[in-house]
């Protein structure tokens, strides 16, 4: 539909919306004009009733929520006879428009969401190929989730989020350490809110959102990126920890934040450590993040691993008969395995697989054999890899940062940790250990030796830690 005739007396509209689209210019520079205002064109003008196109739906609901009044003000000052604004997406004017009313934005209404990109959508052999595939896995339901002290706050609070319609807060940031159960609460939110209240739910791994990222920045899709992610009512990001430092990633996440605040939808996040200890992060996104529902998983205690292995043994005993354990085997490990829920049933697994291959009972005997072994044998030397590992797991640190170059003593200290144990717990030569933490030289090495080794005699509490360490790595304490 064309413009209609002008009248003697109205303006010519096109030349206004050229004054328009130069004042906003003037008023918000030429970086916002250009994404955001400059794809906008003039629709329609009836009885001085404008309307604007946007190519896309992304458009429209941002221009609409954060341009909407600055732009009447431009046409009611380059029209006088200026009524009112309306927003439309044009590819859906042929088919029944979807058009929003830019006063009622400005008063606080949000849009509604645009519809989930299909299989048979532009991106469908693009670098945004799969952004919405990943499944819910359907074991990992809320009704399967053991509650107890250390997780109870974060299961009320993840299952409130999968409720439908808006939250007074919409950011949930949920950390622990590995195998605390953290992804299982995304994935048991990402099946409720998808088949109780509809919702669109996106679930991705901190890792997928960096690599669709850079994808989208190399084939020049960053926006249909952020229209992808924007069609999500609720976000669902896990393994947080492993973006940090990505300076443009970090910077395109806050954005996303901000955005879904804006259209009042829910973001849930999940990482090994709180907010405060994510290195790499600029303050704005620090800030953000603090401003979240902040909730720790800890390790459960002696009931809650008692009742995790119960429902756990009884799955496996439906699934294979002999599999069965006795409930003295059950209450044992509760007991002695004082570990996260994921170490616990590995050794579970491991005795439930013994039993029904072997046909043999399980005692409380074996399974302490299983406990003990479940690190590191008592009499075999640890690897390099495992110190790592380990040294890593129990100061909350991403296993590369240990090969990586930072100096920040969050890092450094558990790399000189690390080391220490290597040399006393190895065979390796210094130049060896060296070689193994990201190509450091011998003297680095025999550095941080003597280094801890001055620490362990002045800091007892520092002494416990390097001794839990040795510990669990399978070393009697030295006499």
């Amino acid at each position: 539909m064309g413009l209609p005739l002008q009248s003697a007396s109205e303006p010519v509209w096109s030349e206004v919306w050229a004054t328009v689209r130069d004042r906003i210019r003037l008023e918000c520079g030429q970086g916002i004009f250009d994404t955001w205002i400059g794809p906008l064109s003039l629709k329609e003008v009836t009885n001085s009733h404008v309307i604007l196109s946007a190519p896309r739906r992304l458009i429209r609901d941002y221009v609409a929520l954060h341009y909407a009044a600055r732009l009447e003000r431009a046409w009611s000052h380059a029209a006088p006879s200026f009524v009112s604004l309306e927003i439309i997406v044009a590819p859906e004017a042929r088919n029944a428009p979807a058009r929003v009313a830019s006063g009622n934005l400005a008063r606080g209404a949000h849009p509604a969401p645009p519809p989930v990109p299909g299989a048979g959508s532009r991106h469908a052999a693009g670098s945004l190929q799969g952004m919405w595939e990943r499944q819910p896995d359907p074991q990992q339901s809320f009704d399967s989730f053991i509650v107890g002290p250390s997780t109870e706050f974060g299961f009320k609070a993840a299952r409130r989020f999968a409720e439908a319609g808006e939250s007074e807060i919409g950011l949930l940031y949920i950390h622990g350490g590995f195998g605390y159960g953290k992804t299982h609460l995304l994935n048991a939110l990402a099946l409720e809110a998808s088949s109780t209240s509809h919702a669109r739910v996106l679930f991705l791994r901190a890792e997928d959102f960096m690599r669709r990222f850079l994808a989208a920045l190399r084939n020049k899709e960053t926006l249909a990126f952020k229209e992808d992610l924007r069609a999500a009512d609720i976000l669902l990001i896990d393994d947080l920890q492993h973006i940090c430092g990505r300076t443009a990633t970090v910077s395109e996440f806050l954005h996303t934040m901000n955005a879904f605040t804006d259209l009042k939808r829910k973001v849930v996040i999940a990482a090994d450590r709180p907010p405060a200890a994510l290195e790499g992060l600029t303050g704005d996104v620090l800030s953000r993040l603090q401003g979240a529902v902040v909730i720790a998983l800890e390790k459960p205690d002696a009931e809650t691993r008692l009742a995790i292995l119960k429902a756990r043994a009884m799955e496996l005993e439906r699934k294979r008969p002999r599999a069965a354990l006795p409930e003295a085997v059950l209450n044992h490990l509760a007991r002695e395995l004082d570990a996260a829920p994921r170490e616990i049933l590995g050794v579970l697994v491991k005795l439930a697989t013994y039993a029904d291959l072997t046909g043999k009972p399980v005692t409380v005997e074996v399974a302490e054999e299983a406990i003990n072994s479940r690190s590191v044998a008592s009499d075999r030397r640890a690897t390099i890899e495992e110190i790592q590992r380990k040294t890593a797991e129990f100061y909350k640190l991403d296993l590369r940062e240990l090969h990586s170059a930072r100096r920040a003593r969050r890092v450094a200290r558990p790399r000189q940790v690390a080391m220490y144990l290597a040399r006393e717990l190895t065979s390796r030569s210094l130049p060896d250990i060296g070689r193994r933490f990201g190509g450091r030289d011998h003297t680095t090495v025999l550095h941080a030796c003597r280094r801890i080794e001055a620490l362990c005699k002045t800091d007892p509490v520092f002494q416990q830690e390097v001794d839990f360490l040795r510990k669990v790595l399978g070393r009697a304490l030295p006499s």
